[in-house]
């Protein structure tokens, strides 16, 4: 018998990151975890807007009303609306 049998069986190996779907459902993953970054930052900016917000209604609750001064009311409104606004819009 010889040693040097040379017999194809009409198909070569690859490794599973030379697949085109393998590639594609990498890049998939990629743009998915970027996309999920992004809303849990814009979700930590809210959070973190809101709480101070809600924290100061909560510190005097024997008290039947709040005190504040109409144009500075309406300012610090319109201020935190922008502000909020700007970070629903990136």
């Amino acid at each position: 018998m010889s040693d040097d049998f040379d017999f194809d069986f009409g198909f070569s190996l690859v490794d599973e990151q030379d697949l085109e779907v393998v590639q594609k459902a990498s890049s998939d993953v990629e743009s998915a975890s970027a996309a999920v970054d992004q809303l849990q930052e814009k979700c930590d900016t809210l959070y973190n807007m809101i709480l101070p917000l809600l924290n100061n209604l909560a510190k005097n609750p024997e008290k039947d009303y709040i005190k504040w001064a109409g144009k500075d009311r309406i300012e610090k409104i319109e201020m935190f609306s922008d502000k909020l606004r700007e970070v629903y819009t990136r």
